[in-house]
This record gives C-alpha cells, structure tokens and sequence, in this order.
C-alpha cells in the first residue's frame, strides 16, 4: 500500500457543483429513491480531495456513478452522495502498456477505448451498465468475466484526502464480492482507512484503477463488443428504467431460471414489475416508488426460498431511510 500526498490540492477552491434537497431519482437507473440531503458533483479528483477534506468526520457520503446498481429507499438519505460518472472521466495508456482508467468511466466507454488501442479482454465491460467504482467494488462481471482478473492495481482515496495505490492482494475477492484484507490494522494507522462500502459510513473509495490487457486485433475486440450488445439488447428488458439483474446467480445455477420457475415473471406490486423478458429483472413500468421494488425484491426471495429452499441474495444495493429525512 502505498500513500500518495496530494498536498499541491490543499489550498484549491472547490470547482464543483453542491446542492441540497436533490431527488435521487434522477440518478438512478430504476428512475425511482427519495432525496438526498446534499449532492456534490466533483470536477475531478483533484476538486474531491478538496471537497472532502471540507466534510465533519462523522458526515455520512455515498459515492454514486451511473445507479445502475442502486435503490435509495424513499425516506431519502442523510449527509452527502457524490456523483462521480461526470466527474472521474480520464482514462489514458501508461507506459508499460496497461490502461489508467478514473471511476466515473462507463464501461462501455472503457470497453471501445481498449478496442481503439488494439488490446482485447475488455469487450465484457460493454455489458455491464456502471461505472469502473461500482464494477470494482462489487467484482462486476458478465458473459464469464470478471473485472478483477485484468486488475493491476487500484487508486483509492480516504475521507481524509489521502491517496493510496492498492494491490489486489489487499483484498478478498468473489463473485460480486470485494471486502478489504486486515482492516482493523488500517483502522489502528489511520481512523479515516476503513475501506470498504459501507454506504452510510464509506471511509474510503475507487478513484481508479490500472488494468493489464493482452495485446489484440481492434476490429476483432469491436465486433465482439457489437455481438454482446445485440444478445443483451435481445434478453434484457432495456426499454424501461431497471438496475441490471437483482440477484446474485447462486451456486450452480441462475437466480433468473429459479424466478421463472417459480411462476414470478410478471408479478407486479404498484409501478414495480419482475420482467417477463429476463426474470432477474424488475422494470419500473409507470411511477414506481422505491417501496413498491424493495416490497417486490422480498415478495420474489420468499417466493423462491418458499417453493426452492433457495434464499436468493440481492446483488442490487438498497441504501437510505425507511421514513423521510425531513422528518
């Protein structure tokens, strides 16, 4: 682990963009979430260092790309969401080869962009619908790949402004799973080095990361990126506001497959829909609230446990309070 000391952004005036009483439905994928008490859009990394080192110790902050893979319960949330896809934008070829790619960069971006330098193993990232932070905190992955197999390392950055480049042995790594090693020995270094997701209390974040890729054929890496958007155009109900696939694939077997088995493709509660075209899916059909999904995601895992013995496991993540923050 190393520590990198951003000391030349001390003294920088935030160049940013904070405003209060923002609904999060604007920046979630389900189109769907209460409101959060404040938003701050970054300028770029150097502007979020700032902007942190301006934040009380015990400020709740949440950092958000794309919410593709996010419900915000509709009592809102407290304390701070950055928005990070509009904002953590650059990516560039390093010397040795490898990619630098910063957290708000989509992966259909990123996919195209190794295309374009002739290197292959990133055409997958075309199907996922986030940004490299959320990929990275949760092992994204589709059509058999994962992002932490082309990981070389990653740049995270603590709420006290400090910046450190991390290895992947610094973590346990598993399907959709990503939990820093050792933690209690950074937390006795530093108070602000608790890394990982917790969305209420997150200490530390993916800036970036440096990915190694193979050399390839451009054209080659391209039409297979246009082959598996076509397949998931073709199985994925994309026309209406969803968050990607709900639940976790369970050993051995697909959450989709036990959901139609089950019956429950189709079942509705108020705005909120299990697709009839994929069944890991849940559509907002018309004015869903954040309750009528998360009522829906729990109607499916009792169904499924009920008639399976299955207890299928969110992949989605479900933030924020149950009764409003005004309140």
């Amino acid at each position: 682990m190393n520590m990198i000391e951003p000391t030349q952004f001390v003294t920088e005036a935030l160049r940013g963009t904070l405003r209060s009483n923002v609904a999060m439905s604007r920046h979630t994928s389900w189109r769907a979430g209460g409101y959060a008490e404040r938003v701050y859009q970054p300028a770029d990394l150097a502007d979020l260092i700032v902007f942190l080192r301006t934040l009380p110790a015990d400020e709740p902050v949440v950092a958000v790309g794309l919410g593709s893979n996010l419900l915000v319960r509709d009592g809102g949330l407290r304390g701070t969401v950055l928005l990070l896809h509009a904002a953590l934008t650059e990516m560039r070829i390093e010397a040795d080869g490898s990619i630098y790619v910063q957290a708000g960069v989509s992966g259909a971006k990123l996919a195209r962009f190794a295309a374009k330098h002739n290197l292959k193993g990133a055409e997958f990232f075309a199907g996922i619908p986030g940004t490299l932070g959320g990929m990275l905190a949760m092992n994204a992955g589709c059509y058999g790949s994962e992002i932490w197999n082309v990981v070389a390392n990653v740049q995270t950055l603590m709420r006290s402004g400090k910046l450190l480049e991390r290895k992947p042995d610094d973590y346990e790594i598993g399907y959709r799973h990503v939990v820093l090693r050792n933690k209690d020995k950074y937390l006795e270094q530093d108070d602000a080095c608790i890394a990982n997701f917790s969305p209420f209390l997150q200490k530390e974040f993916f800036v970036g990361a440096r990915l190694r890729l193979p050399a390839g054929d451009g054209d080659i890496a391209r039409r297979e990126i246009k082959s598996l958007l076509s397949k998931r155009i073709a199985s994925q109900p994309l026309s209406l506001p969803n968050a990607g696939s709900v639940f976790r694939n369970p050993p051995s077997d697909y959450a989709a497959r036990l959901i139609e088995q089950c019956g429950l493709k189709g079942l509705q509660i108020g705005g909120a829909r299990v697709s009839e075209k994929h069944g890991n899916f849940i559509v907002n059909v018309g004015g869903a609230t954040a309750t009528d999904i998360e009522n829906l995601i729990n109607e499916v895992q009792i169904n499924v446990q009920h008639k399976t013995g299955i207890h299928l496991h969110p992949e989605v993540r479900i933030i924020g309070e149950y009764r409003s923050i005004h309140e």
